[in-house]
């Protein structure tokens, strides 16, 4: 009797084999994980639950048909999508079609060649603390090749790294609680320090405030006396036009007389800053004075300190009436300036 062919639905027996030793052996390394998770920490303290292992297959790629998982896989490989995004790669679409076909050479030649990159980008995921990504890359190269030589340091070393990770973390989270003692003591100091600048600015600016004050008061009283220095000469004038004639008759002397003799000189004005700065000085003015007693002309000889007040020395002296003379007479004076007068 002839050996009938076998049908090429029914699932190979050898593949079943292999597929059952696989799945005990899957178990097996997950049985030991679980241990392995579930042992208490080096530190004393009850470890917390162990998260569930990452998928390696995400179910809505599980759930594409062969020839759309083929197509996926295909431009994923070259969009350079070799093992992420997560549901959207090269190793999962594979994984995924090996499930569907498993003889299929070329999706288990894809697989191997995805491997080694696959590895390295694990040992970056566990080398930057990126220990979900290391597991979830971790799981894909489990599928593949359960027995790959590299799986159980890559499971040793996402252990020791999440083990470093939460010391760091409880080391950092103690210098935070330092640093924020310390911060707390710094800005408590510094609202001290602050209070105490600003009383001490409270102080300075009410005593500006008051030397601001007294100056005011002190340029209205000056300007007072100048208003009434100014009409006292204008008064003088008036009557000395009033007698007139009689005046120049009974002195005709004194109409010729080049001395000059003041009527009015009006003290000037204090510069306000100069006042603040309670700076003091002198200018010595060179003026003229004409027939009828008026200043025609003045200029500064000499300033100390220059600049300051040489304006208003110049307004008074152009201010200054003397009793009328015979020629216009030039003569110098120094107006001193003191703030304590």
């Amino acid at each position: 009797m002839s050996k009938s062919k076998q049908d090429p639905r029914r699932p190979d027996m050898r593949f079943v084999a292999g597929a059952m030793m696989l799945a005990c052996a899957l178990a097996a390394c997950k049985k030991d994980n679980t241990a392995e998770q579930a042992a208490p920490a080096a530190t004393g303290q009850q470890a917390a639950p162990a998260a569930p292992p990452p998928v390696a297959v995400s179910a809505e790629v599980a759930a594409m048909g062969a020839e759309q998982l083929r197509e996926a896989a295909s431009a994923a490989l070259r969009e350079q999508r070799l093992y992420a995004p997560a549901g959207n790669n090269a190793m999962e679409y594979y994984l995924a079609l090996r499930d569907k076909s498993p003889n299929d050479p070329a999706v288990s030649s894809a697989l191997t060649d995805l491997m080694p990159y696959t590895l390295i980008a694990t040992e970056q995921s566990i080398n930057r603390d990126d220990f979900a990504e290391a597991q979830r890359l971790y799981a894909l190269m489990e599928k593949t090749n359960p027995k790959a030589p590299a799986l159980p340091r890559l499971k040793q070393s996402i252990a020791d790294g999440q083990a470093s990770l939460a010391q760091r973390t409880a080391d950092a989270t103690a210098k935070t609680e330092e640093d924020a003692k310390k911060q707390a003591d710094l800005e408590k100091q510094r609202l001290a320090d602050q209070q105490k600048a600003q009383q001490l600015a409270a102080q300075q600016l009410a005593a500006q405030q008051a030397a601001d004050a007294k100056a005011a008061a002190d340029r209205v009283a000056a300007d007072k006396a100048a208003a009434d220095r100014d009409a006292a000469d204008r008064a003088a004038a008036q009557r000395a036009a009033q007698q007139g004639p009689a005046q120049a008759a009974a002195q005709p002397a004194a109409a010729t007389s080049n001395e000059l003799r003041p009527i009015s000189t009006p003290s000037p004005r204090y510069p306000p800053e100069a006042y603040r700065d309670r700076t003091a000085g002198e200018v010595q003015v060179e003026f003229t004075v004409g027939t009828d007693g008026s200043v025609t002309s003045a200029r500064v000889v000499r300033a100390d300190p220059p600049r300051v007040f040489d304006r208003e020395a110049l307004n008074a002296v152009k201010r200054w009436k003397f009793q009328p003379v015979g020629s216009p007479v030039t003569s110098r004076r120094t107006i001193g300036f003191n703030p304590g007068n």
